[in-house]
């Protein structure tokens, strides 16, 4: 076979060629649009599952999963820097919320190791920056506030 005589040209294989370089082309631009929106979905879970504890008054386990270490009890002298005392002041019935009841993730950014979020805890009207660490995926007061936006 010499330069001259190419094969026939055959659209059906040429129309299986273009879809196929389209089909992947749009798999991976979903695949990367998906990605995208749903980057810090385990930390927001992570934080709503953490409020829902608070809300049904279980201080221990919120505890445990703001630490996130459930067997804290057995080491509670690690925790020195925010002992279950102040956890219990700062998401009890007594603290500046009172009963916390409802919860809403106004915003989520990706900053640094972690992820910040912006709770509004029963509807308040300034939230509260907690951050996420994603090795650790211990829970604490975010250092960085986001900026929300009017209403």
């Amino acid at each position: 076979m010499t330069l001259l005589d190419a094969p026939r040209y055959d659209p059906r294989h040429a129309r299986i060629i273009r879809n196929s370089i389209l089909i992947t082309i749009g798999v991976l631009l979903l695949g990367a649009l998906l990605t995208f929106l749903f980057w810090d979905f385990p930390e927001q879970h992570r934080v709503n599952h953490f409020f829902s504890l608070v809300e049904k008054g279980k201080m221990d386990d919120a505890y445990a999963y703001w630490n996130n270490d459930p067997e804290w009890r057995q080491h509670d002298d690690r925790y020195t820097g925010y002992k279950f005392t102040d956890f219990e002041k700062d998401w009890g019935p007594s603290s500046d919320y009172g009963v916390i009841h409802g919860h809403k993730i106004e915003i989520t950014k990706t900053v640094g190791n972690g992820v910040v979020m912006g709770v509004s805890i029963n509807n308040s009207k300034t939230p509260l920056f907690l951050r996420v660490d994603h090795k650790t995926r211990e829970i604490g007061f975010s250092p960085v506030e986001l900026y929300v936006g009017p209403d």
